[in-house]
C-alpha cells in the first residue's frame, strides 16, 4: 500500500490563531489531483503559468461556507470563488470519481464542470451524495 501524504493549514480567523487543519491526501487514487493540492500547500512551484501569481495557498480565505455542506477556499488570484489555476497550468481533468461525499471532513476539489480542476477546493461539513459521481 502506497503511503500517503499528509498537508496542514494553520487557521487564523479574524487575525486570532484558530488551530491547525491535518488532510490526508488519497495519493495512491488521485496522485495528479494531490500532487497539485500538495504543490499549493507549500507553494513549491513558484508562479503560475497563464496568470503569474503566486501557486500558494497561504493567505487564502474561505470564501464560501454553507452550513450543513462545505467550506470553500483554494482562490489564490481572485480570493471570492471566481479564479485560481492549477500547477498544471489553468485546469486540469477529472481523476477518479469513484470517491463517495459520504461523510463530514473531506477534502475534495472545487470546480465549474468536468474536467475544470484549478485551485479551488471544499472540505464537506456534512454528507453530500448529491456531489458523487
Amino acid at each position: 500500500m502506497t503511503s500517503r501524504i499528509r498537508c496542514f493549514f494553520d487557521i487564523k480567523i479574524d487575525g486570532t490563531e484558530g488551530g491547525r487543519i491535518i488532510f490526508e491526501l488519497y495519493n495512491d487514487i488521485c496522485p495528479r489531483t494531490c500532487e497539485n493540492f500538495r504543490c499549493l500547500c507549500t507553494g513549491e512551484k513558484g508562479r503560475s503559468l497563464t496568470l503569474y501569481k503566486k501557486l500558494y495557498y497561504k493567505g487564502c480565505s474561505f470564501h464560501r461556507v454553507v452550513k450543513n455542506f462545505m467550506i470553500q477556499s483554494g482562490d489564490f488570484t481572485e480570493g471570492n470563488g471566481t479564479g485560481g489555476e492549477s500547477i498544471y497550468g489553468g485546469s486540469f481533468a477529472d481523476e477518479n470519481l469513484q470517491m463517495k461525499h459520504d461523510r463530514p471532513y473531506l477534502l475534495s476539489m472545487a470546480n465549474r464542470g468536468p474536467n475544470t480542476n484549478g485551485s479551488q477546493f471544499f472540505i464537506t461539513t456534512a454528507e453530500a451524495s448529491h456531489l458523487d459521481g
